[in-house]
């Protein structure tokens, strides 16, 4: 059975991240979308994985966790052998590189798949989503309606 994981903050979810997730669901026999557990977070980590959750409820194959710690290891206790890792531009590129590197090192038997952002999701990032949201931007074309309505709720926009 191929099993990947889909690692990231995801704080928030994205149409972006949403599209990497269909995706790779496609590819596929399980997907395991890895939420990180970081205590610099906008979102808690039991809300970003709810929304997350609530968004692929459409997916079978997909289920959402939490982590901390090395996403590798956390790859061996999901017995997965994929990293799936979405791709903007260059800037990413350079990022996800020496990351894939220093993974495949610790573990050489977890391969790292990268699938390139759509061109209508090119821009959008977590960081920036936060942003514009925290500066009063409606950024419900950018992510999923419950996010948005979280995102409201969270910057009183």
């Amino acid at each position: 059975m191929a099993v990947a994981v889909y690692p990231g903050r995801f704080d928030p979810v994205t149409n972006g991240h949403l599209d990497i997730t269909q995706r790779a669901a496609a590819m596929f026999e399980q997907l395991v979308v890895a939420v990180y557990d970081m205590p610099d977070a906008v979102f808690p980590i039991e809300e970003r994985v709810m929304m997350f959750e609530e968004a692929v409820k459409n997916l079978p194959n997909v289920i959402v966790k939490s982590f901390s710690g090395l996403v590798v290891a956390f790859a061996r206790e999901e017995k997965a052998n994929v990293l799936v890792r979405g791709i903007r531009a260059f800037t990413d590129f350079e990022a996800e590189f020496d990351m894939a590197l220093m993974n495949k090192k610790m573990a050489p038997e977890i391969e790292s798949v990268y699938l390139m952002a759509s061109l209508e999701h090119l821009f959008v990032s977590g960081r920036r989503i936060r942003e514009v949201a925290n500066l009063g931007y409606d950024a419900s074309d950018l992510v999923p309606p419950h996010v948005a309505e979280a995102l409201r709720r969270k910057f009183n926009c």
